[in-house]
């Protein structure tokens, strides 16, 4: 298991204030997509709480290290380029706004664990109707990177654990954040003839 946080990534598909279930079945879930490309670096939280410039590549290998030991190798071949087996994996295989030319790591956390913390970037909790973080926004995210090994399977897992809003992004398809500069200031007419 490791704790991770990620920087500045891309959010997409959202669901961080209402747990819902995937396609209308199983259980309810918060969720969430980070983008941002292979390379760029994650920080991985230490055994003092201090943090550690790495990638993700090399937390999952080393929590696939941990769980299975010499097979870890082997077995993260099968599971690699999946995203019903691996949380990170290549955007390119998804034909969805952002995704192109970025890796994706999907993460979800149970609504019986309780909603993830949502923060501003001044680290003041956020509400849904704040209108933000939105899908195409950047943010930070923190997740709990593991390894499932049970009667469902083995995978590289995400749980969902906090995202701060980090800056507006151009939206996703899903729309654009409602501004007041959408409108013009309208004075109130004086009479009722002015209405006409």
């Amino acid at each position: 298991m490791a704790i991770v946080k990620l920087l500045n990534a891309r959010l997409s598909f959202p669901d961080l204030f209402t747990a819902v279930q995937f396609e209308g079945a199983g259980p309810f879930s918060y969720r969430a997509a980070f983008l941002q490309p292979e390379d760029q670096p994650v920080m991985l939280q230490q055994a003092d709480k201090s943090w550690k410039k790495t990638t993700m590549g090399k937390v999952i290998e080393a929590v696939a290290a941990e769980a299975w030991k010499a097979k870890a190798g082997a077995i993260l071949k099968t599971l690699e380029g999946n995203p019903q087996k691996c949380c990170w994996y290549d955007g390119n295989i998804k034909e969805y706004d952002g995704y192109e030319g970025n890796f994706v790591l999907s993460a979800s956390r149970g609504q019986d664990k309780g909603r993830p913390l949502i923060v501003d970037n001044d680290k003041a909790p956020l509400t849904e109707s704040d209108g933000k973080p939105y899908a195409g926004c950047y943010v930070n995210g923190t997740v709990e990177i593991w390894a499932q090994d049970n009667k469902f399977g083995k995978g590289i897992r995400a749980t969902l654990r906090g995202v701060q809003f980090v800056k507006d992004g151009d939206a996703f398809s899903a729309g654009t954040p409602v501004s007041d500069d959408d409108f013009d200031e309208i004075e109130a007419p004086e009479t009722e003839d002015d209405i006409a």
